[in-house]
């Protein structure tokens, strides 16, 4: 099981808020917590609240990551699928699904 390096984690968050600033006006920050191989997006609001989005799993580069998308009605995230996309992309696609109908 390969571990997140640090540099990876900076990186990461860094690239996706950045990505949401541009992108996602809805989103007042965007924070990710890492636990073993995996990595966990959640988009805050502007109102404070916070939407889990995607579990983003490490596939021992930078550029390289499984994602499974939060579904909210089993509260847990969908069998991982390999997408083929930058990180950024599979966020927009998590953030259309998510972020896109949530209230203001």
């Amino acid at each position: 099981m390969p571990v997140i390096p640090d540099s990876t984690k900076n990186s990461l968050a860094q690239r996706l808020r950045a990505h949401a600033k541009d992108n996602w006006p809805q989103l007042a920050d965007v924070h990710a917590r890492y636990h073993g191989q995996f990595a966990y997006v959640t988009g805050e609001l502007t109102d404070g609240e916070r939407l889990p989005l995607v579990r983003l799993r490490y596939g021992g580069s930078a550029h390289r990551w499984g994602s499974a998308i939060y579904v909210a009605s089993t509260n847990s995230y969908e069998n991982q699928i390999w997408f083929t996309g930058s990180t950024e992309e599979v966020f927009d696609l998590v953030c259309d699904l998510h972020v896109t109908n949530a209230k203001p």
